[in-house]
């Protein structure tokens, strides 16, 4: 049984990312959609990012932007790795590639899904969150797991995981990665340190039980 990372989401200022490396998070994560309650502007989020220690890894968070307005967001903030979040089309993809490509999972549709961007060069690892992303609504794991055998890459798992609930997930499914965002809030959109370190215990709880096994 590998680690499972732990990407900390919407983080907007140095003390909370400061508190997510302390408590154990791989990856801090930056979201550059206005119309999020989470947003940052790209300027803000490259003084955090100088700040960070080595080895914690940035992730630029996008939602349909046209290729302009990411190489400026880019030029501005040079993330570790960019997660496309929206509808984009494989021509978008492979103009922002490599990327993490989020998707929402819906039953009907998640197979294939999960075959078309397992196919994509240009797709370094699937997130798949809720119906609702950033509403902290969890979807039936069981309606995945029987996909996952047949992903390749690495699966991030998001959408409505908190402290209570992502050891679950994470015995379920065994994903790459857990990111959370609302879930280790105190209100929308800022975060409870306090929060952010529980869901990190009970990731490496989780690990270490699983290892057991």
């Amino acid at each position: 049984m590998s680690r499972t990372r732990i990407k900390i989401c919407g983080v907007r200022d140095i003390d909370t990312a400061f508190a997510a490396v302390e408590a154990g998070a791989d990856a801090i994560g930056f979201i550059f959609v206005r119309s999020s309650p989470r947003f940052i502007e790209p300027d803000a989020a490259a003084e955090i990012m100088a700040s960070l220690p080595p080895f914690v890894s940035t992730v630029g968070v996008f939602m349909n932007m046209q290729v302009d307005g990411f190489s400026d967001t880019e030029e501005a903030c040079p993330t570790t790795y960019t997660q496309l979040h929206g509808d984009e089309n494989a021509e978008l993809i492979a103009a922002c590639a490599p990327v993490i490509k989020g998707i929402r999972f819906a039953p009907n549709s998640i197979a294939e899904q999960l075959a078309r961007l397992d196919a994509d060069e240009n797709v370094e690892a699937i997130l798949i969150d809720g119906p609702s992303p950033g509403e902290g609504v969890p979807f039936e794991w069981s309606d995945l797991d029987p996909h996952m055998a047949i992903v390749s890459k690495p699966v991030f798992l998001a959408g409505g995981l908190n402290p209570d609930n992502v050891a679950d997930a994470i015995a379920e499914l065994r994903p790459y990665a857990v990111d959370v965002s609302s879930g280790v809030e105190r209100e929308r959109g800022v975060k409870d340190h306090g929060l952010i370190r529980q869901f990190c215990e009970s990731v490496r709880r989780a690990d270490a039980e699983l290892d057991q096994d």
